[in-house]
């Protein structure tokens, strides 16, 4: 590998790294990455190109989570220009959440949605606090269009879990 193939992989480990800090703006604990929003990130001599996949088409922080990816890489030494676009191509699923974002989601008090769920079939949701199975769904309709309200009966916790949206093979 030459030296400038070196320099571009450690500018990209960089720029990722950065990208590590941008949390969602809903739910601090968890990352940009850690949801899997980050689709491609491009690094040319000091300009970063990132392409974020919403999570969902109508998400309201969109500008927020922008202007903090912005303000996250122009830190980096040596980046002049950041660029970011928002992408529907691939869809954003909820397989794409690393198992440290599902464990982030659970410290947030949000079961997080199951792995390789096929749409249109029942998910079971454990309680974040207890992993307990027996809950009942409180309002399908939680504080953001991804979430809804259950309560756990072992605990007695009400709790959010985020819903599974799955790639329709479209």
């Amino acid at each position: 590998m030459n030296h400038v193939s070196e320099l571009k992989n450690s500018m990209t480990d960089i720029v990722m790294d950065a990208l590590g800090k941008v949390k969602d703006p809903e739910i601090a604990s968890v990352s940009i990455l850690d949801l899997g929003m980050v689709h491609e990130v491009y690094v040319t001599e000091g300009a970063v190109k990132v392409s974020v996949l919403p999570t969902f088409s109508g998400c309201p922080a969109l500008h927020i989570i922008e202007r903090d990816i912005k303000k996250a890489i122009e830190e980096v030494e040596g980046i002049q220009s950041v660029e970011v676009n928002f992408v529907f191509t691939p869809s954003w699923t909820t397989d794409r959440i690393t198992p440290e974002g599902r464990e982030r989601l659970k410290e947030f008090g949000i079961s997080p949605p199951p792995a390789n769920h096929v749409m249109g079939e029942p998910w079971e949701i454990d309680c974040p606090y207890c992993g307990s199975t027996y809950v009942t769904m409180e309002n399908i309709f939680g504080p953001t269009a991804c979430r809804s309200i259950l309560y756990c009966k072992s605990c007695k916790n009400p709790f959010e879990a985020m819903k599974p949206v799955a790639d329709m093979g479209l």
